[in-house]
């Protein structure tokens, strides 16, 4: 039950061509899109074609080909947005959010990319 994936979330709505997308990157097991609600100059979500639920459900699971493929694609997006620091970019944040404690929304698991100006502490201490 940890890992009950609903297939009617909004990302697979996306993947099965319900619901359009800004496409910034597909691949044989990954699809990148910016973020309807960006929070920076470049937010761009990453997610499995996989029915994965979270970053630990996604690396426990996944196919090895999965893993390589969606690690590649990510940093093929931080590189083409210029963000990578390999290649003088700035620099850049990756979050995923896991469940009810890691505020997440869309219950399949995605990486935000965000970039393009400094972003300020992540979290604040309370």
């Amino acid at each position: 039950m940890p890992h009950a994936y609903d297939d009617q979330n909004v990302f697979a709505k996306i993947l099965r061509g319900e619901i359009p997308n800004d496409t910034v990157l597909e691949t044989e097991h990954t699809l990148a899109f910016n973020d309807i609600g960006p929070q920076a100059p470049v937010h761009v979500l990453v997610i499995p074609k996989g029915a994965y639920v979270s970053h630990d459900h996604f690396c426990a699971e996944a196919e090895d080909a999965e893993l390589l493929d969606f690690a590649r694609a990510t940093a093929r997006i931080v590189a083409e947005k210029g963000l990578s620091l390999a290649e003088g970019g700035a620099g850049y944040r990756v979050i995923s959010n896991a469940g009810v404690h890691g505020v997440q929304e869309v219950p399949h698991y995605h990486l935000h990319i965000l970039g393009g100006r400094r972003l300020g502490r992540m979290l604040e201490k309370t």
